[in-house]
């Protein structure tokens, strides 16, 4: 029952702060509760099972380097995030994207615009912030009740950073589970694109069924983009050329640094004053400002006035820096792991899941249970991915399951459903942004609630399931 405290203690610290912390809670309040979390991991190890210190830091110091080539990848995925936009690449999709909405199909076009703006920039939270609070606007004018218009925004927002290379967490349950990136996204297409078929489908028979009529004032946003960016059509060479990369099995690393390279390029070419202005030296001439700019973008925050305060925030980005605090919870939450599997509570946990867990189907189930109870409990999908992929990789190793099992499983139950959780990271920040309740878009977000449920069906059915 020892076993026990350390969970307990991290669940009570996590609760805390959230609600002391609320949204900013990942900005260091949940790391230092992991830290306390393992020093009472420690302690109870230390006069339960003798635990040396030497043991600790061998276990600790591997569980942090397990996870070097994903601080890494997150890196760059901070500056291919400011390149991208400000580059225009990402503006360019959005402005061509919206120019689809029409009442009758503004729920399912709300979700693909949604999930091609977090397919690209890999931040379900930025699109949601962003993008969606301009599509909750829209959404009402046509006379959509709240929940429908929030249930397809989060479908979309959370399908394409599932599948996204950029995103955090797809990054993290590959890394976690020892799968290469690329091949953990393909995996996840035999659960993700069916939920989300049935999900478009849903929202395509609303629209069509409801009684909306009117158009938004969606000229505002486009012309903030005109103003701002230069608009073309061949700026999509970029992810066409990513598409390729990723297509023929590129290294993600090698992949990411090249789609950097190619959008600072484009971006220098293209919007030269626009890098100026983020360097602060706007109208002068000279390589000197392409350059600090540049820099800035890949390594800071940005900050460009468009006019509209919506697109604002949609072409803010954070660069290197803003994976600092990603990075920071990876670290703690590692050195939490560790501490639990140095004094085998993880283990006497372990066991008492996987009597339960004999068949294929009964252990993706309990993996998905596992991850969906972490983001339950601590309140948070990073630490739901991390805890329930540590608890599960030995496991799946032994019986011969691919690890490209185990990180679907983990995202399946993790990284979609933490937004349904009213006191999770997500579920708080996506109904404040949203102005919508977590419980009154719950029964319209189809994609986070079937996923689940889709893992363990296809786990049953034994599609694509093969043992080493």
């Amino acid at each position: 029952m020892l076993s026990f405290v350390p969970f307990l203690v991290l669940i009570a610290l996590i609760t805390c702060c959230v609600a002391v912390f609320g949204n900013a809670t990942l900005d260091g309040a949940s790391q230092v509760s992991l830290l306390v979390a393992s020093a009472v991991s420690v302690l109870v190890g230390h006069f339960s099972k003798r635990l040396t210190w030497e043991d600790l830091e061998r276990e600790v110091s591997a569980k942090i380097s397990s996870c070097a080539p994903a601080i890494i990848i997150l890196l760059l995925i901070g500056a291919i995030g400011g390149t991208w936009m400000v580059s225009g690449i990402v503006p360019t999709m959005i402005y061509y994207g919206m120019q689809i909405l029409r009442p009758e199909i503004f729920l399912v076009s709300s979700s693909l615009l949604c999930a091609l703006v977090s397919l690209m920039i890999g931040s379900s939270w930025t699109t949601v912030a962003t993008i969606g609070v301009a599509l909750m606007g829209i959404g009402k004018a046509h006379g959509f009740d709240d929940g429908w218009i929030a249930g397809s925004i989060i479908t979309g927002a959370y399908f394409g950073d599932k599948l996204s290379p950029l995103s955090d967490t797809t990054v993290l349950a590959s890394s976690v589970s020892g799968t290469p990136l690329f091949t953990h996204i393909r995996y996840m297409l035999f659960t993700t694109v069916p939920t989300f078929c049935v999900s478009l489908t849903v929202f395509l028979v609303a629209g069509f069924t409801m009684n909306v009529s009117g158009h938004a004032n969606v000229a505002e946003f486009m012309d903030g983009l005109e103003h701002t960016f230069v608009i073309t059509p061949w700026l999509l060479v970029v992810p066409v050329l990513t598409g390729i990369m990723i297509a023929r099995r590129w290294p993600s690393m090698v992949v990411l640094f090249l789609a950097i390279l190619l959008a600072a390029v484009v971006g220098l070419l293209v919007q030269p004053e626009l890098v100026r202005q983020i360097a602060g030296i706007s109208g002068e001439p000279g390589l000197s400002g392409l350059y600090k700019g540049m820099m800035q973008v890949c390594y800071g925050s940005t900050n460009i006035e468009t006019g509209v305060p919506m697109l604002n925030d949609l072409v803010q980005t954070s660069g290197m820096g803003g994976m600092m605090p990603t990075i920071w919870l990876i670290i703690c939450a590692q050195t939490f792991g560790g501490a639990l599997t140095a004094t085998g509570q993880l283990q006497d946990l372990m066991r008492l899941v996987l009597r339960a867990a004999r068949g294929t189907a009964s252990l993706v189930a309990s993996t998905v249970g596992t991850a969906l109870f972490c983001n339950i409990a601590l309140a948070d999908q990073y630490l739901s991915i991390m805890l329930s992929s540590q608890m599960f990789k030995d496991t799946y190793q032994k019986r011969g399951y691919e690890p490209r099992l185990l990180s679907r499983s983990c995202e399946d139950g993790a990284t979609v459903t933490s937004v349904l959780v009213p006191w999770n990271t997500c579920g708080l920040t996506q109904s404040t942004v949203l102005g919508v309740a977590t419980l009154t878009y719950l029964p319209y977000c189809f994609f986070n609630f079937l996923s689940p449920i889709t893992s363990v069906l296809v786990a049953a059915i034994g599609w694509k399931i093969h043992r080493k």
